[in-house]
């Protein structure tokens, strides 16, 4: 009988070995000035010189996942572009205080050692962090297999960004009577509502990802796949366009819909005024509504 080893257990450390050495190269296009070298380092260095530019310096963070779209990923075995919508989530958070993206850092976590999907799962962080001109400066890959089943991922991440204290941009302070609210569009879904939307695709309205979906040229998979978008590069347009503090406030449409979220940016007193027909909602959104 031979000796317990951690390939009996479940986990290859030498498919591990081989899947790591294709992060560096992941990483290195995503690399900004900020970013300090540290070979075999246990954690990331950033260096903050280029917050001097501001006077009372801020740093903002948020963390979050992707939630059930990655069972859609699994369904389609697709694993490219489910990274972009991690980064796209927590990004996004951080772009409501007017924040620019400094860093970000990903955990992933699955059932057993797979080089090629964290290869593709981390290409997709890295576009993410390309988008947002975020370093993506670490992160952790946990293989448990007793905790998840042969196959199966969870991937969280956590973006680190700054703003200068006197230009954050905070609704609660600065929305008054009679502002206009200017919605931008989304790319699709995003990465709110899976578990609902799957049950009404897949279930009820019995599709399947490969079914050609032709108003839009696409298939059921590809529509619902489609990487959430990142507003970075629209918001610092914004911000270098008009002079602060003309963004009085920035919601970031996710989970809830538009009364939730946009009365997390509301003063006390004062109600957000929506006219239903003055833009229309994306073919997607028609689409699914028609599912029941």
């Amino acid at each position: 009988m031979s000796g317990l080893s951690y390939q009996s257990s479940g986990v290859d450390l030498n498919l591990y070995g081989q899947a790591m050495k294709k992060l560096p190269a992941l990483m290195q296009r995503t690399r900004t000035a900020g970013v300090m070298e540290l070979p075999g380092g246990f954690a990331g260095l950033f260096r903050l010189a280029a917050l001097r530019q501001w006077t009372d310096p801020v740093l903002v963070s948020g963390t979050d996942g992707v939630g059930t779209k990655i069972k859609l990923a699994l369904r389609m075995q697709k694993f490219n572009t489910i990274g972009i919508d991690l980064v796209a989530m927590c990004v996004n958070d951080c772009l409501c205080l007017g924040a620019t993206p400094l860093f970000f850092l990903d955990y992933i976590a699955m059932g057993r050692d797979n080089p090629e999907l964290l290869e593709q799962l981390v290409s997709g962080v890295s576009d993410g962090c390309v988008q947002s001109q975020a370093a993506l400066l670490g992160g952790e890959t946990a293989i448990m297999p007793d905790l998840y089943a042969d196959g199966d991922f969870d991937m969280a991440g956590f973006c680190v960004a700054a703003a200068d204290r006197a230009e954050l941009i905070n609704g609660k302070e600065r929305i008054q009577p009679g502002d206009v609210f200017i919605g931008v569009p989304s790319s699709g879904f995003h990465s709110n509502g899976y578990s609902l939307i799957r049950k009404a695709v897949f279930e009820h309205a019995g599709l399947s990802v490969d079914d050609p979906l032709e108003s839009m040229s696409s298939t059921v998979g590809e529509v619902l796949l489609t990487p959430t978008r990142i507003y970075a590069p629209l918001v610092q347009k914004l911000q270098e366009a008009v002079a602060n503090p003309s963004i009085h406030g920035i919601a970031h449409i996710t989970g809830g819909g538009l009364c939730e979220n946009l009365s997390r940016i509301l003063p006390n007193g004062i109600t957000a005024r929506l006219q239903r027909d003055s833009w229309n909602p994306a073919p997607a959104f028609g689409w699914l509504q028609s599912l029941g």
